[in-house]
């Protein structure tokens, strides 16, 4: 707990004030990461395996965009910054660790920026949600990578809703997946999607005990790659079960 008491007073002076409310859950996710990293291993080495092999099939490195680069864990920040001029990375919040971390490897070419990738606001007043219109703007943009962001967004848009009556979840999270895989199918540039699609609860027998769609209904992309992410290992909430995640990979070159 006091790990995670300073880093949270220390991400929050350099939060801007409409973000510090999700420095909370981000380091919930911090936590969690170091407690799971052995069994998240094989899932974080298969995203950054999968980036890297994209970047090599690329002929210009000029800006590469990371939305949802959280932990920095699942993606090569490195080779990145290593092979474009620019990294962008963007999410609602960025810890002091991984701040420290960036400025400790020198990667001098990163640049860090706060943003809602939801569309959430858009689509709570009827309005058509398009989270990455941003990126329109983004000059020399070569390779924009959503990692492992589509399925938060869902479960954050579920939250934001439990004590609204009048809005069904039913109604809106399915618009924000479609638009942010809408956006990002419209972009000009090679893209890379990271996603948990679904998710089983498994016993110590294998037998499933409950599964979901994290999808919501929305058709998933056929991925170049899938591979299951212990995301709750055995002991994380339970001694009797662990929650697995399906993740696809899936690339689109230009």
């Amino acid at each position: 707990m006091i790990i995670e008491a300073l880093q949270y007073a220390a991400t929050t002076p350099v939060t801007p004030s409409e973000f510090r409310p999700f420095i909370g859950s981000s380091v919930s996710l911090w936590s969690r990461a170091t407690r799971c990293k052995d069994e998240w291993a094989a899932h974080e080495g298969n995203c950054r395996r999968f980036v890297a092999d994209t970047i090599g099939r690329m002929r210009q490195r000029r800006t590469a965009v990371v939305l949802g680069s959280g932990l920095v864990r699942d993606v090569p920040v490195e080779a990145l910054a290593r092979t474009f001029d620019t990294v962008v990375l963007v999410d609602l919040v960025h810890l002091a660790s991984v701040r420290l971390w960036l400025k400790v490897k020198r990667l001098d070419n990163v640049r860090l920026v706060h943003r809602d990738l939801s569309g959430f606001s858009d689509a709570l007043v009827g309005g058509r949600p398009e989270p990455l219109a941003f990126l329109r703007r983004a000059p020399y943009l070569d390779l924009v990578i959503s990692a492992n962001l589509l399925s938060q967004i869902g479960v954050g848009a579920e939250r934001c809703l439990e004590q609204d009556k009048d809005v069904s979840p039913a109604d809106v999270v399915p618009q924000l997946l479609e638009a942010h895989l809408r956006d990002l199918t419209a972009l000009p540039c090679t893209t890379t999607l990271l996603t948990d699609v679904a998710y089983r609860i498994v016993g110590r027998s294998g037998e499933t005990l409950k599964s979901a769609d994290l999808m919501h209904g929305v058709p998933a992309p056929d991925g170049d790659e899938h591979w299951p992410w212990p995301v709750v290992p055995f002991g994380e909430q339970g001694r009797d079960y662990q929650i697995v995640h399906q993740v696809i990979a899936k690339r689109v070159l230009r």
